[in-house]
């Protein structure tokens, strides 16, 4: 194995029990990379509203109720950027993966490469899938093992402080705006605007062309026009429905909601025009539904999708917009132990953008 100096034992953020507190333990052990494994140094990560979720007990499946089979002592992060610093004893130079490359540390974390979702590039929806959220030790830690023939490898010039939330939220609003069918000069709402996704599906809709109407609450009208929003409207103050219907005239041709509550899906359906398109992106806890009548979405002809992040190829292309300067993302870094503290804030809506933890020191 190729490997240099590495540490026996590591700090990580762990809950022992979801609902518990979020505990620092410094004496967990560094994996050893198994077969076709290599271990990163986790250097940076981000903080997702599905970590918070996750600690909490309250992430919800596909049939609304929350997910039980998590693994415990839970430790969450998904949005991480490390370096490889050891190599499993079968990994080769030949194989193009290196000691010194950057990688990500990703929502998925293993897949088959046989399924029907993966043979078909969606492979996100692999039936035999692994993840780092619910099933493997997250970016929450200084050292992880992950699969060689899965790996993100991210090209050397990426800036680890600002790539790990691209890895989820990046690529969230991305495969969002891809599946919206935006084209130039076609209105779209994004809903949530102002948090860690929502600012970036601002960008990546403007990317393609769209001219974006930017909802959320009071205190981020100026943070949501900043990163290219046309329009905003404070949830708080007006009528969303109404103001869109004001604005565009038929309605967005698309709307994008990223806020995880049930009152911001309840009625996105009417501020759409004939023919518009619904990417749904937050997850609100429980089992609340749209509230649309069927005969609306059937009569004017409307879309509705899930984005459950996306395939390995649409994150490097999420990635790529960043490192042209396309999309820039706002961050805040804070250090590894603020962890509990960001959360409180998440809980009150507080965080602007996304909020990065510096794990190496």
């Amino acid at each position: 194995m190729s490997s240099i100096d590495i540490p026996k034992t590591q700090t990580v953020a762990l809950v022992r029990n979801l609902g518990g507190p979020v505990e620092f333990k410094e004496d967990y052990p560094v994996p050893t990379p198994g077969k076709n494994e290599v271990l990163a140094k986790v250097l940076y990560t981000g903080v997702c509203q599905s970590d918070l979720h996750t600690r909490a007990g309250t992430a919800a499946g596909p049939d609304g109720n929350p997910i039980t089979k998590i693994k415990t002592p839970h430790i969450g992060g998904h949005e991480g950027i490390g370096r490889i610093v050891s190599l499993g004893p079968d990994i080769t130079h030949e194989t193009g993966v290196r000691v010194g490359a950057l990688v990500g540390i990703r929502f998925s974390s293993r897949i088959c490469r046989r399924c029907e979702f993966c043979l078909a590039g969606t492979e996100q929806y692999c039936v035999q899938s692994t993840n780092h959220l619910h099933h493997e030790d997250g970016s929450f830690s200084e050292y992880l093992a992950l699969d060689a023939d899965y790996l993100t490898i991210l090209p050397d010039d990426c800036d680890p402080v600002v790539m790990g939330p691209v890895l989820c939220a990046g690529l969230t609003a991305y495969k969002a705006v891809l599946n919206a069918n935006i084209r130039p000069g076609q209105w779209v709402v994004v809903v949530g605007a102002g948090g860690g996704l929502g600012h970036l599906a601002v960008q990546y809709a403007r990317a393609a062309g769209g001219l974006v109407i930017g909802v959320d609450g009071p205190g981020k009208r100026d943070f949501v026009l900043g990163v290219g929003a046309q329009e905003f409207i404070d949830f708080a103050k007006e009528d969303p429905i109404k103001r869109v219907q004001e604005i565009t005239g038929l309605g967005a041709h698309a709307a994008v909601v990223t806020a995880g509550s049930a009152k911001a899906f309840a009625h996105a359906c009417e501020m759409l025009r004939v023919g518009g398109s619904l990417s749904c992106v937050g997850i609100p806890p429980g089992r609340p539904c749209l509230e649309t009548p069927i005969c609306t979405i059937v009569i004017k002809g409307l879309r509705i999708t899930g984005n459950l992040v996306g395939s390995l190829k649409e994150c490097m292309e999420a990635v790529d917009l960043v490192r042209r300067g396309v999309v820039k993302p706002v961050i805040k870094v804070r250090q590894f132990k603020d962890l509990p503290q960001v959360y409180e804030e998440m809980e009150r809506g507080d965080i602007s953008g996304r909020v990065v933890l510096q794990i190496a020191q």
